[in-house]
């Protein structure tokens, strides 16, 4: 496990198994008198207002507890947004500078119980540490690489003695049982809390391909997928989202949500099975797409519902959101049935 200060790992293009966008949450904490231990799992780097200030001090965008003068030191249960497995660690003391902790810990268990009984005794579950006391600078993100096959629900985040975190990122890979799903069960495969990933698309200017599958409707126009304006003739944008599972879609919403006057023109979908390939380059021009859904008219915040009067049979893995000429799109659901291998 290698701290690194400036090089952005790989790991980082995964989904944060612990944000709060996905269901991650604060559980409990030894102590957040300055600012409440929520704000860990929040998007971004937290950010910093000069002026502004609490009953109980500064106001700071992080966990904060207060100067510790007995023995002992900090720490915070969180329980992730999806299980699964964790390939990399962001602890960011973003604005905390004379406050910052200098040294850190995490542990990573996997526990179904009432999480009423984790929080009161925290011993019931069985702890494994995936990253050992670690040194953290002020104003810094530190990427911890993680080495571990083991698939985990919750996480202890230790901070020695005491001190101030912006956010915790936890990036990995999320677990799905699919042994417990019925091929005749209708899931959102595209569903990132179900382990599917917006892969590429061709811009991305105002807002992430992330924010399509995430869990909800958009709570703004920042929460969706938003290009620049285009004023090329006939532009295409597009998205490619890999699905959780390879399967068939039966049904589609697309969602405007608070896009009202920069929402596409119209849209369309297609898919391609890579079942079993590896390295492929997704924006080849030789890949044969098959088209889901023809080219439709979009409106404005508005949520467009697309059935299928026939099953479809044709089985994909990745699917290519289109739309015509730019615009922003909040959500994209595909729902559809899982198809095992025999």
């Amino acid at each position: 496990m290698e701290t690194k200060q400036n090089a952005v790992p790989e790991f980082t293009k995964l989904i944060d198994l612990a944000s709060e966008r996905i269901g991650g949450r604060a559980l409990a904490c030894s102590d957040d008198f300055f600012a409440e231990k929520e704000n860990l799992l929040k998007p971004g780097r937290g950010i910093f207002i000069a002026d502004k200030y609490t009953d109980r001090g500064k106001w700071m965008d992080g966990w904060e507890s207060r100067r510790k003068r007995t023995p002992g030191h900090d720490w915070c249960i969180i329980k992730l947004g999806a299980s699964g497995i964790i390939k990399g660690l962001d602890i960011d003391t973003n604005f905390f500078l004379g406050n910052h902790p200098p040294f850190a810990s995490v542990e990573a268990c996997n526990y179904e119980g009432d999480p009423k009984k984790l929080i009161h005794d925290p011993s019931i579950a069985k702890w494994k540490e995936i990253l050992p006391k670690s040194a953290l600078n002020p104003g810094s993100q530190h990427f911890f690489e993680i080495n571990s096959p083991e698939i985990y629900t919750h996480l202890r985040l230790h901070i020695y003695p005491d001190g101030g975190v912006a956010r915790l990122k936890v990036y990995g890979e999320v677990y799905k049982n699919w042994d417990a799903i019925h091929e005749k069960e209708e899931i959102d495969l595209a569903a990132a809390t179900n382990g599917g990933k917006s892969v590429l698309c061709n811009d991305m200017f105002f807002s992430h391909m992330d924010n399509l599958i995430f869990p909800g409707r958009g709570v703004n126009m920042g929460d969706g997928w938003e290009t620049k304006r285009n004023r090329t003739p006939n532009n295409r944008d597009w998205v490619i989202v890999k699905l959780a599972h390879a399967g068939t879609i039966q049904n589609i919403l697309v969602d405007t949500c608070h896009f009202k006057g920069n929402y596409p023109d119209t849209c369309s979908i297609e898919g391609i099975n890579l079942e079993g390939k590896k390295e492929v380059d997704l924006n080849a021009p030789d890949l044969k797409w098959i088209t889901i859904l023809p080219r439709i008219k979009l409106e404005a915040d508005k949520e467009h519902f697309f059935e299928k009067e026939k099953p479809s049979t044709e089985v994909f893995t990745h699917v290519r959101l289109n739309i015509f000429p730019d615009g922003g799109v909040s959500r994209l659901r595909l729902f559809g049935h899982i198809v095992k291998k025999k």
